[in-house]
Formats: C-alpha cells, structure tokens, sequence
C-alpha cells in the first residue's frame, strides 16, 4: 500500500514542490518520517494520528513509513501535516489516489481534525503553480491569501472530513474566488497628503526627486521643523505597484505572518518605520528559522529611520548590502536565506544632539566635539549610499498663517504623484531591455550609455569635486539624480540645470562633515 501526495517546501521566498510518499507495510505499528524533517514535521505523527481518530477514520495499526522527496533538503513548517494525512488516507484505501493526485495540499490539523492556516501560504502556492500545479486544497484560514493567484483553482478546507468527501464524490467543493481589491491608488488617496504641509517646498521638490526614482534620502533638521510629516506622506507620491510587485510583497508579508486575516493581494507601497532601539536581527531578519525583518518587509516601499544616528552601528551597517544589491542575506547554522530588498531609504536626524545647530533663534549647546561624535555614527560609506542630503529648516510663522487661511493646493500628493508616475515610465521604458527599470539602480556601464554630458555640465561636475571632494560614488550618484530631475522635467537630454539641483542635494554631507564650525 503505497501513495504519492505533492506539497511544497519553503526555502527564503520561494519554494520547491516535495512529494509525499507513504508506504504502509505489515509490522509493529509505528509511523516514521524521513527526508531531513525539523521537529515540527516530527511531530506531525501525534497531530495526524489523533486528528485521524477524532474525525472518525481508522488509523492503521502497521508499520508506517512516510518519506518526504526530495531527501537531501530540510523540511521546516506544520504545513505538511494535511499533505501526510491525505497520504496516509490513499495508502489506507480511504481516498482515491487517482482524484488525490490531481491536487496538492498543505495546511496544519489540530488534533479533533481541524485544518489550521500556516504562515507562508502564497509562497508555497506560486512555488507550486511555477511548477505547473494547477489545483490547491489548503485551510480556509488562506483562502483570501491565496485566491490572488488568479490561475489557480484553489479549495478551501476546515476539516480533514471535508478533503475526504470532496476527493471522494460525496460533497465537492466549488474553487474559491476572492473579492476584487483597491488599487495601490485608492488606497494611497485615502492617506495624508502634502497639501498639509505648509512651506517646505525645496523639501518637497527633494522628495518628489526620490520618489521619481526610487533615490535614498536623509533629511537634516531640527526637531519640529516637518521631517517626520514629509516622510509619512511620502507613500502617497509613489508610483502605482504592478500586480508582479504587489504579489512579490505579498509573499514576503506572508511568511513573516503579517498578512491580516482576511487580507489578499497588498497593493500599497509598504512604508516601514521601525524605532531606534531595533536590534540587527529585527531589522535584517533571521531567528533559528529565518524570517523577515523590517529591510525585507520595505520591499518595493519606504524604510523610514527617524532619528538615523540613534540606531546602534551594527544595525545601520546592516544596510549597506541591500542599499548595493537590493538583497539581504541571513546566514545561520540551520540555513542560508536571501529576502529582495530594493528599499527606499527615508532618514531623518537632527543636526547635532541639541539639535538647534543652524537654527535662526534658538542657541546650539553642542561642544564641536560633540557634533563631530554625533555625526559620526553615520559611516562615511553609508552615507555615501544615500542619494540625497537635504537640510530643512522650520517654518516661519506668517508662512504658517498665510498657507492656512488660502488653503493652498499647489503641491498636493495627486499633482506630485502624476508626475512621478510620468518620470518612472519613461524611466521604465528607457531601460526595457536592460535589467533594471528606475535611474536609482544605474550602474557604472549604464550610466556611460543613457547619461551622456554636455560641456558646461561636465565642467561643472568637476568644479563639485574639486569643492567639495567627492568620491567616485557621489560622483555618479549626482549623475543618476540629474537624469532622475532632466525625467521630472520630461526633458530627453540632461542640461547644466539638472546636474546643478543635484548637486545643490549633496552638499550637507560633504560640506558639513567636519563638525560645528561649518554648520
């Protein structure tokens, strides 16, 4: 008595398919599980056979042998209880193996028989649906998480009893379709909106620049002066997500179990915020099962760090890899796992630790010491990752008033957002046939091809490095940001103007670095 039941693995984001194979055989009743199971799919044995007994079915008093293929990978996860379940079930004569065969399963049984949502739902269907699965039974509890994959027929369960008597003709069940979803752009009008922010519009303007094109920001200001406002109404800018960027998050905040219960398809940019007190770990990922952190979880969004230089130094380094390779890796004795992680960075930190440092009426207490210590948790190779270094400076009273009683709605986050819509098609476009879509990610190579110089610009780049003693990387950094703002402008060749405005947004950091005096 032999069955064969297909399942997935998770393996980082992706998965694998595994067969199931059961092989009943006379001998001292027993139940054995192979093929590198973790503790969870060791212990699926006391949950199957309870769950098998409660619900009414005869568990076989023989020699029961269950292998999960391929062998020489590691099998993590309660979700291979129902597809073992079933496989038993076949083996045992109680379900067809023609009809089981034409489905794979995965979900976790309580022990009176009940199917339980797992983490990582959508991971481990598109694993089976790349593989050609076309069929799914899994818990009800995913059912909402899973039915985005429009080309799948997929079967919600809630108990162990309702797979046997769909499989078996006495009750079928109907494929499940979820409800249709908002648009990343209703959402996202539902939000705050830059209308709210009175003055700033040199800000501004710098965070439409970001948005075009995904840059790294790090916004320099004393405390007051809007630095966390502008950045929480950020995600209202942003391009609209594509349905391959939508499921691509989707799945990653499914297999960190951060999917609402009767969530689907995520359709707005993520806007990640975590505290300052975040440890390395919580921001990269990792455990003795890795999971996601809050790099990964910013994937194709917004990672905003407000007070940038109150995070330990181990966890701003941590971010230097998926600012480079818009990846991060976890490595752990149990596992090595990759996460995606093309970010946004979004800082925010005062200009010394008083944080009145340039500020018009308030006086700095700060030691140039002690702006120096401050300024220098920052590494100089991480700044230098960050595109662009914006100082902001409070707002002043008659502007407050003045902007209040017009009810200003120059700058509001639709006009903005149209624009920025307008700069990444042409960006998306323009390299259709490389493997990239927005300036942020230009390489060396890249940037020679569709970023050529006029004279007077070259000569003005020149006079940048020569004041203010840039690196090679800063130096195409200011070339990326002029064709993001020549794109803003919907101007096909990038002029003196451009390269000047990003100039003008790397200056903080290369002008201020020496402490105090140049503040």
């Amino acid at each position: 008595m032999y069955s064969r039941i297909l399942t997935g693995s998770i393996m980082g984001i992706d998965a694998e398919t595994v067969t199931v194979e059961t092989d009943i055989s006379s001998g001292l009743p027993s139940m054995t599980i192979v093929g590198l199971p973790d503790t969870s799919v060791r212990e699926a044995k006391e949950r199957i056979r309870s769950a098998l007994r409660n619900a009414g079915y005869q568990f076989p008093s023989k020699r029961i042998t269950v292998n999960l293929s391929p062998a020489d990978s590691k099998k993590e996860g309660t979700h291979f209880d129902l597809p073992i379940a079933v496989g038993v079930m076949v083996a045992s004569g109680e379900i067809s193996a023609g009809e089981a065969a034409q489905y794979a399963f995965f979900g976790e049984l309580s022990l009176d028989g009940k199917v339980n949502a797992v983490q990582g739902a959508i991971a481990l269907a598109i694993g089976l649906r790349n593989k050609g699965v076309r069929k799914l039974i899994l818990p009800a509890g995913n059912r909402h998480e899973v039915s985005i994959l429009t080309d799948m027929e997929i079967y919600p369960v809630a108990h162990i009893s309702d797979v046997e008597a769909h499989l078996s003709g006495m009750n079928p069940l109907m494929p499940f379709r979820g409800r249709p979803r908002k648009s990343s752009r209703e959402v996202c009008e539902s939000g705050e909106d830059f209308v709210d922010v009175a003055g700033q519009e040199g800000v501004k303007r710098a965070l439409q620049v970001a948005a075009a094109a995904a840059h790294n920001i790090l916004m320099v200001g004393p405390p007051g002066a809007g630095k966390t406002m502008m950045a929480r109404r950020l995600p209202g800018i942003l391009p609209t997500m594509t349905y391959e960027e939508c499921l691509e998050v989707t799945r990653i905040y499914s297999l960190a179990g951060q999917l609402p219960a009767e969530g689907g398809l995520i359709t707005q940019r993520p806007f990640r915020a975590p505290h300052h007190t975040i440890s390395p770990t919580a921001l990269a990922g990792g455990g003795s099962k890795p999971r996601p952190g809050e790099v990964p979880l910013a994937h194709f969004g917004v990672l905003f760090l407000d007070e940038f230089p109150e995070f330990c130094r181990k966890a701003l380094e941590v971010l230097r890899q998926p600012l480079e390779d818009e990846k991060i890796t976890i490595a752990r004795a149990s596992a090595t796992v990759t996460y995606p992680a093309k970010i946004m960075l979004v800082a925010a930190m005062n200009p010394c630790p008083c944080g009145n440092l340039g500020h018009s009426t308030r006086k700095c207490t700060c030691s140039e010491y002690q702006v120096i210590q401050y300024r220098s948790k920052i590494s100089g190779p991480l700044a230098d990752r960050i595109d662009i270094h914006i100082e902001i400076f409070p707002v002043p009273y008659e502007e407050l008033i003045d902007s209040a009683g017009r009810n200003i709605k120059k700058g509001n986050s639709e006009q903005m957002r149209n624009a920025v819509e307008i700069a990444r098609s042409v960006q998306i476009d323009r390299y259709r046939r490389e493997r990239i879509s927005y300036n942020s990610q230009l390489t060396p190579p890249l940037i020679k091809k569709y970023c050529p110089l006029d004279r007077e610009s070259e000569q003005l780049l020149k006079m940048a490095f020569e004041t203010y003693s840039l690196t090679a990387r800063s130096g195409l950094k200011i070339i990326k940001l002029a064709r993001t703002i020549a794109d803003l402008e919907q101007e096909e060749n990038i002029s003196a103007v451009h390269v000047a405005e990003a100039i003008s947004y790397n200056r903080f950091y290369t002008a201020n670095r020496g402490g105090k005096a140049n503040g």
